[in-house]
């Protein structure tokens, strides 16, 4: 078993809410910087690419070396922190009558 970065373990602790996206394990400030310049600015930005690959972290990880140039340690612990914040914090399917709850 691997063990975590204090940074990854204060990032699952709680709710996303506004984290910057140099919150995330294994993201720097030089990394942060490279995915703010691309849009990526705050945590949750991140996290949606990690949904819209499905959660691969295989993908997940080889979009972030593309996208901001991070090591395999880097994506590998930035993946595993978004992983285990998923876990601790489940998304709620929408509802299966079709109406939607609207996001506070």
């Amino acid at each position: 078993m691997s063990s975590t970065s204090q940074k990854h373990r204060d990032f699952v602790a709680e709710p996303m809410g506004d984290k910057p996206v140099g919150s995330l394990a294994g993201i720097g400030d030089v990394l942060g910087r490279k995915l703010e310049e691309k849009g990526f600015d705050k945590a949750y930005v991140v996290l949606g690419q990690f949904l819209v690959l499905r959660k691969d972290e295989e993908l997940f990880r080889e979009w972030l070396k593309e996208t901001c140039g991070a090591n395999a340690k880097q994506s590998r612990d930035c993946s595993g922190c978004l992983r285990e914040w998923c876990d601790a914090f489940p998304l709620s399917p929408l509802p299966k009558n079709g109406t939607q709850t609207p996001f506070l």
